[in-house]
C-alpha cells in the first residue's frame, strides 16, 4: 500500500491540489491533509496547498486562506492530488503536477484515469476524505483536520443519506466526532445554509424545470443571462441538483449550466436505477453511479435529448432484468 507519510518525509517540498471548481470533499481533503502535515512536520518540508476559488460555504475551515489560487513556477519534490479523476481536471496546477519529481493521486471516483506515478483509488469509498483518513495516524488527527475530513464526508454522502454511505463511513465519521468537532455546525454552515440569492436561483430552477420520460427525469437549465441577472457564480448552484433529485417519481435529475456559446456544464444525480457515471463518461466526464458530471457541446435541445436517450436505455434495461 502507498505510504503517503513516508513520501512526505523524504520530500523537500510538497504541493497539495484538488480539481477545478472544488466541492466540499475536494476542499476538505486538501485542507485536511495540509492541516495534518503542517502539525505533524512543523513546516519542514515546505508544504503548500493549491485550490481554485474555495466556495464561501466551506471557507471557515482552518487555513483556507492559505490556499494559493494561482500557479507557481516551482518544481515540487512531491505533488499530491486529491479528489481529481484525470489530469485535465487539475486546471491551473496541471503544469506544476507535470514538473514535480514524484506524483501521487488519491481519489474515490470509479472513472479515475490513474494519471500519477502513485495511484490509490477506492471506488467503494464514500469520499476522498474517507480514503485519506486511512493514510493518517489516527491518534494524531486533531480538530482542524477532523473538521475538514468530516465536512468532505458530509458533502459527498449528502449528509449520510446517499447509498455510498457504508458502515465504515459512519465509523470514520464517529471517530472524527470524538475529536470534539461540532457536527451540527459543520452541516448547517456548509451544507444547508443558503444566501437569499441562492434561494432565488433554486426557486427559479424548480419553477422552470421540466419532466421528461413520463416523469422519470427532471431537467432544469440555467443560462448565462440568468447567472448575470442574479450576479451569481457557479457555486451558487450548489445543492440545486439534489433538490431536483428528490422529486417524487424521478429516477434521474439533470441540471445544465450554460458556460459559453453552445457549451454546457452538466450535473446529474440518480435515485438508483440509472448509473449517471456511465452516461457522463460517454461525454468525456465522470463521477459516481449516483452523482456525476460532464461538459457537452451543441444546442440545449441536443443536450437534453442525448442525455434523456441514454437514461431511457438504462431504465428500459433495468426494467427488463
Amino acid at each position: 500500500m502507498l505510504n503517503l507519510l513516508e513520501l512526505v518525509r523524504k520530500a523537500g517540498s510538497v504541493a497539495i491540489a484538488g480539481h477545478r471548481r472544488p466541492d466540499g470533499d475536494c476542499v476538505g481533503a486538501c485542507l485536511g491533509l495540509y492541516n495534518y502535515l503542517i502539525r505533524e512536520t512543523g513546516g519542514n518540508p515546505q508544504i503548500d496547498v493549491y485550490l481554485e476559488d474555495i466556495p464561501e460555504s466551506v471557507s471557515f475551515l482552518k487555513n483556507a486562506e492559505k490556499a494559493f489560487g494561482k500557479a507557481a513556477e516551482q518544481a515540487y519534490d512531491l505533488f499530491i492530488t486529491l479528489d481529481c479523476g484525470s489530469i485535465d481536471r487539475l486546471g491551473f496546477t496541471e503544469a506544476m503536477f507535470q514538473r514535480a519529481a514524484v506524483t501521487v493521486n488519491i481519489d474515490h471516483h470509479i472513472s479515475n484515469t490513474k494519471f500519477a506515478q502513485y495511484n490509490h483509488v477506492e471506488p467503494e469509498a464514500s469520499s476522498t476524505c474517507e480514503v485519506l483518513y486511512g493514510f493518517l495516524e489516527k491518534e494524531k488527527i486533531e480538530e482542524a483536520t477532523a473538521e475538514c475530513l468530516y465536512l468532505g464526508i458530509v458533502h459527498d454522502t449528502g449528509v449520510f443519506k446517499h447509498s455510498n454511505t457504508s458502515k465504515k463511513t459512519m465509523e470514520i465519521a464517529g471517530a472524527l466526532l470524538e475529536t470534539g468537532i461540532s457536527s451540527s455546525k459543520i452541516i448547517d454552515d456548509s451544507f444547508f445554509r443558503k444566501t437569499y440569492l441562492q434561494n432565488q436561483i433554486l426557486g427559479r430552477c424548480l419553477l422552470e424545470s421540466i419532466l421528461l420520460l413520463d416523469g422519470k427525469v427532471i431537467f432544469s437549465f440555467v443560462s448565462q443571462k440568468i447567472m448575470q441577472l442574479y450576479g451569481a457564480v457557479p457555486s451558487d448552484l450548489d445543492g440545486i441538483i439534489d433538490q431536483l433529485r428528490v422529486t417524487e417519481g424521478v429516477e434521474a435529475a439533470i441540471l445544465v449550466r450554460e458556460e459559453g456559446a453552445q457549451c454546457y456544464k452538466v450535473s446529474m444525480r440518480s435515485n438508483g436505477k440509472v448509473d449517471v457515471s456511465k452516461i457522463c463518461c460517454m461525454f468525456g466526464g465522470g463521477g459516481h453511479k449516483m452523482a456525476a458530471g460532464c461538459t457537452m457541446n451543441g444546442s440545449i435541445h441536443d443536450v437534453a435529448n442525448n442525455l434523456s436517450l441514454q437514461i431511457e436505455h438504462q431504465i428500459t434495461s433495468y426494467t427488463e432484468q
